[in-house]
């Protein structure tokens, strides 16, 4: 039931929602805090996009758009985007600050994925 944003599996949060989406989520959540006007935050977006339909059931990977939604920048101490905060039962657990490569938001991805991960 949550909205897309273009043809990936990224939600859209905001102020009003991020504690219900984020912090209240059981599991892994990775929020991507991005501007319309920053280049970098364009850069990663396909990576970001293709992250969460590889992790889709595993991960929730949601959007933040910094300049309408000042108030949870604030909060987690993002002071540069993008910036890709992992959370783990909405607790923050890591955190990637500039346009890094994909294979190293993988790395990233794979790590918080199998941490969660039931043993066999």
């Amino acid at each position: 039931m949550d909205s897309t944003i273009g043809t990936g599996h990224a939600v859209e949060v905001t102020d009003a929602d991020f504690a219900q989406q984020i912090e209240q989520h059981a599991g892994v959540a990775v929020v991507d805090f991005w501007a319309t006007w920053c280049g970098p935050c364009r850069m990663i977006a396909p990576a970001v996009e293709q992250l969460a339909g590889e992790y889709a059931g595993r991960v929730k990977v949601a959007k933040l758009d910094t300049d309408a939604n000042a108030r949870t920048m604030v909060k987690y101490g993002v002071r540069s985007i993008p910036t890709l905060l992992f959370f783990r039962d909405g607790q923050v657990v890591d955190r990637v600050v500039g346009a890094v490569p994909k294979g190293a938001l993988a790395e990233r991805f794979a790590r918080l994925a199998a941490a969660t991960t039931p043993a066999a």
